[in-house]
């Protein structure tokens, strides 16, 4: 793990650890070393084919947020499904952060993702914030488009948090879903399905989107819930 370390903090960008870091305020900043993605990709694709590799994959928890990032970005270069999930499942407990979660998305499970739905139910009912994120997050990313159920809208509707980084990931879920299922989505907010900051903060990033037209946009609007003082 030393030589590991050693070569990402080679890659290190003082300024860019400066910014990062305040992207992630839940992590210490000490342990943001400064890698930009770029580098980082580039170096999980020599990197994962080293003999250490593999030991790399186990040798969980890491210590700094780059060694997490290297490490989802092997995962996400996995080819062979069932390696591609067994390598998440291990990895999803020791994620700490919304970057590192919402980085990597296996190859394979870009290509069979109906495989995936039943992990996806299990990770969002497991009760731990970034695993649920993962879950809404794969939701998103692979079945709001052609392969869309209602289903799957419900199912994420009907998660309960209190964890900020949850519900953002349901806004935004719910936001992304108007752009690309808005007779779907819809009715969510028309019949106040979702709790009163995640409805409100999906109308503000749906109304930040470039995907949505400015006359729903201002119907959006209407809909937002005014909070009691």
């Amino acid at each position: 793990m030393t030589d590991i370390q050693a070569r990402l903090f080679a890659m290190a960008d003082e300024g860019y650890k400066a910014f990062h870091s305040k992207l992630i305020p839940n992590i210490d900043s000490a342990l943001v070393i400064g890698v930009r993605t770029p580098e980082l990709r580039k170096y999980a694709r020599e990197f994962e084919k080293t003999p250490v590799a593999a030991d790399f994959l186990v040798s969980l928890p890491h210590k700094y947020y780059e060694e997490n990032n290297l490490h989802a970005f092997i995962i996400e270069r996995t080819e062979d499904f069932d390696i591609a999930l067994a390598e998440t499942e291990r990895f999803l407990p020791f994620i700490d952060n919304w970057a590192t979660c919402d980085m990597f998305m296996p190859k394979a499970f870009k290509r069979e993702p109906e495989r995936l739905l039943d992990s996806i139910y299990r990770w969002l009912g497991s009760g731990e914030t970034y695993t649920v994120r993962y879950g809404v997050g794969c939701l998103m990313n692979l079945f709001l488009d052609k392969r869309f159920s209602p289903e799957y809208m419900e199912a994420v509707a009907s998660v309960k948090s209190d964890e900020y980084y949850v519900n953002m990931m349901i806004a935004w879920y719910f936001a992304t879903a108007l752009a690309k299922q808005y007779d779907a989505a819809i009715p969510y907010l028309t019949n106040r399905r979702l709790p009163v900051w995640t409805h409100n903060k999906t109308i503000q990033k749906a109304v930040e989107s470039s995907h949505i037209d400015a006359q729903t946009k201002a119907f959006l609007r209407g809909l937002r819930i005014k909070l009691k003082m």
